[in-house]
């Protein structure tokens, strides 16, 4: 059980990036318009569930105004970044820099809650970011590189850093016990009612695309992407614990880059498979952490 949970983590997880690609190749729908629609998709269909099975718990007007500022950090504007740089670069080398999230929540961990980065920081940063300038050196070692390139990469990582923040609100909750599945629920609403307000402030169309593989490529992104890419990975936490949980970041941008290859064209380089092994070998040393006297199990 817990090995079908941590692939279908990893698989939904890893193939959303390509699902925006998708979505956004469907029809010139506004960004704001898209992550709006996904994510009042997915928070009905959560806050519908949880009241279903009396799993809603109730929360203060303090925990309510936290799970806004969570959904503008993980759920709206975040993702206003990662679509724009989706039109920028291939989806995935957005996922390769977001895998780099571990870094931003070591030293947001320790901005906000005081917890002294471990020793592994430094080697792990080191080869993160030397990972993602050999990823991109094909690009940048040309005389002008691309502007958009330029501007895909730190959209990617700017997006990256306010999913930390976020992260950083859930540890929030997490400390006061409050019920993660609750807060996520509500985050994504009010995360979809930004993003509601700053489309009408910019005049945009809130009419959703009528075509087929747009609508599905947004619910895929809604539903699988965000309700049961949630569900099953808080279910993997409850069951084997978060640190075992979060190895499958470590594998989402193996299975981002191969859908990005078939789908987007990617073109691979010497360079880019050293730049890959560097980032997930950074990762691997901040975030894995080997049990002494036992193994992780996973069935």
């Amino acid at each position: 059980m817990n090995l079908m949970l941590y692939l279908a983590v990893v698989l939904i997880w890893g193939t959303t990036w390509i699902a925006i690609f998708l979505q956004q190749e469907a029809a010139a729908t506004p960004v704001y318009v898209a992550v709006f629609w996904r994510f009042l998709l997915a928070s009905v269909v959560m806050l519908v569930i949880l009241k279903l099975f009396k799993r809603l718990r109730s929360l203060d007007r303090r925990d309510h105004l936290f799970c806004m500022a969570q959904g503008c950090c993980v759920f709206g504007f975040n993702f206003v970044c990662f679509y724009h740089a989706a039109a920028l670069i291939s989806t995935g080398l957005e996922s390769v820099i977001f895998s780099m999230a571990v870094l931003y929540n070591a030293l947001n961990s320790w901005i906000f809650f005081r917890q002294r980065p471990s020793a592994r920081l430094l080697p792990a940063a080191v080869l993160g970011l030397g990972g993602i300038v050999a990823l991109f050196w094909h690009d940048i070692q040309a005389a002008h590189p691309a502007p958009q390139l330029l501007w895909g990469v730190g959209l990617s990582a700017l997006g990256t850093l306010g999913f930390s923040f976020g992260n950083m609100i859930s540890t929030r909750h997490q400390r006061r016990q409050r019920d993660v599945l609750t807060t996520n629920s509500y985050a994504m609403l009010y995360g979809a009612i930004v993003m509601l307000m700053m489309a009408l402030l910019q005049g945009d169309a809130l009419a959703p695309a009528l075509n087929l593989q747009w609508l599905g490529a947004m619910s895929y992104l809604a539903l699988f992407g965000s309700v049961l890419g949630f569900g099953a990975y808080f279910t993997l936490v409850g069951r084997i614990g978060a640190s075992q949980a979060a190895y499958s970041t470590l594998l989402f941008p193996l299975v981002a880059l191969t859908l990005s290859t078939l789908y987007e064209g990617y073109q691979w380089h010497n360079n880019a498979i050293v730049g890959l092994v560097m980032i997930l070998a950074g990762n691997m040393v901040m975030f894995v952490r080997w049990p002494a006297n036992r193994k992780v199990r996973l069935a």
